[in-house]
């Protein structure tokens, strides 16, 4: 039988435990924290599928979609089709303040690439990252960021 994209989740909590803590209970960081994995991940997952490659090409075709810049560019896209839910979980992230600040990206990039991972987060601990993941198709479509055999 073939799993669903979100029962990763499920899968994590029957085996570890279900959280006490409801998704919209955490912080804007916190959702910010494992957005930031799932999209790695969803990047990562995308860019090994392109075919035998050197690790050290997985990783710049990868890093070069999950930096800051590129998600702000991805976010601007996708503002303007968030429902009012998931763009409250942005705006949160948008505008928590973080102990650690931009490396190579400017305050702005950085600030709304960390809304653009509290709503990833929103998306999979809400278990909506079906319409996660095809907003992030569309927006990465849309910005011509879609990693691709170069």
């Amino acid at each position: 039988m073939k799993k669903g994209h979100q029962d990763i989740f499920e899968e994590i909590q029957e085996t570890f435990g279900e959280s006490r803590i409801k998704p919209e209970q955490h912080s804007a960081l916190a959702l910010a924290y494992i957005g930031d994995a799932v999209y790695d991940l969803i990047i990562r997952t995308i860019v090994i599928d392109l075919g035998a490659g050197k690790v050290k090409d997985f990783h710049r075709m990868t890093s070069s979609v999950v930096k800051a810049e590129s998600q702000a560019k991805l976010m601007k896209v996708l503002l303007e089709q968030l429902t009012e839910e998931e763009e409250n979980a942005y705006r949160r992230g948008r505008n928590a303040k973080s102990a650690t600040s931009a490396k190579n990206a400017s305050i702005v990039d950085y600030r709304v690439a960390t809304g653009f991972e509290a709503l990833v987060g929103y998306w999979y601990l809400t278990h909506q990252i079906e319409r996660g993941m095809t907003m992030i198709r569309e927006g990465l479509l849309q910005t011509d960021q879609m990693p691709r055999k170069e």
